[in-house]
């Protein structure tokens, strides 16, 4: 039986063609607590469809930011994480991912055997997702050793992608990396990967402007997330700007159901 929050994303997407995610990293070296949930807060006012929780370089115990964040919020958080230290039974569910075209081991199945036990124990909803990386990657290929897709490739990340559904994977992502420049991931690969693949696409990574995400949803992206302009940007405004962002998307998205 699918779970709660597997059901609330795909319901979502069939009625509105496209969704808004936020990516929020709680790392207590960089960033306090009380900004985390304000950020949320904010983010969930602005209509962001749900709350992703976690980072490349999260250092240190996360349950009490995932607890903050999920207590202070009535959208779904869900787990993001960039190693086993980033689980939290707080949240409302995870997505369980491998780092597909990582070439260590660790990253496609390694971590995950590690955190299977004690993830299957807490009862936390999973939701089965593909990892993939584009260049220029940033600190989540390095860390995770991808061999990171060319720009000008989108046949090698559709290969990836339906080898992800054929192993039963539910979601892809395709990552160009937290902070990266020229727009996101290039639409010719997110067209390919959304045309041929019947799972839905999530896609990351330098969306930071309206024309961005509207190109992601366009080109076929079922989810944008937007993670480095709402550290940036969401409370210097109070989340003005990220509310018409979200709109254009829902824009976007309703010309497609």
């Amino acid at each position: 039986m699918p779970g709660k929050v597997w059901s609330y994303i795909t319901k979502k997407i069939e009625d509105e063609g496209a969704l808004h995610f936020s990516l929020l990293d709680p790392d207590p070296l960089s960033v306090e607590i009380d900004t985390v949930v304000e950020q949320a807060r904010l983010v969930e006012k602005a209509g962001s469809d749900g709350i992703m929780i976690g980072g490349s370089t999260i250092f240190g115990y996360i349950d009490e930011s995932v607890k903050a964040i999920s207590d202070a919020v009535d959208i779904p958080t869900i787990l993001f994480p960039g190693n086993i230290s980033g689980v939290s039974k707080h949240a409302d569910a995870m997505f369980f991912m491998s780092l597909l075209n990582s070439t260590n081991p660790y990253w496609i199945v390694g971590a995950q055997a590690l955190g299977a036990a004690g993830v299957k124990m807490s009862g936390l909803e999973t939701i089965p997702m593909a990892y993939l990386m584009v260049a220029p990657g940033k600190t989540a290929a390095w860390v995770g050793d991808a061999k990171v897709f060319p720009r000008d490739k989108p046949k090698i990340a559709l290969m990836y992608a339906l080898a992800a559904e054929l192993m039963g994977f539910k979601l892809v992502y395709l990552e160009a990396g937290s902070g990266a420049e020229g727009g996101g991931v290039p639409s010719e690969m997110i067209s390919m990967v959304s045309q041929f693949a019947d799972i839905p696409v999530i896609t990351g990574g330098g969306f930071n402007t309206k024309d961005d995400v509207v190109r992601g949803v366009n080109a076929g992206a079922s989810i944008v997330v937007q993670g480095t302009y709402i550290e940036k940007n969401v409370l210097g405004d109070k989340g003005a700007e990220l509310r018409e962002i979200i709109k254009s998307i829902k824009d976007a998205g309703a010309k497609k159901t």
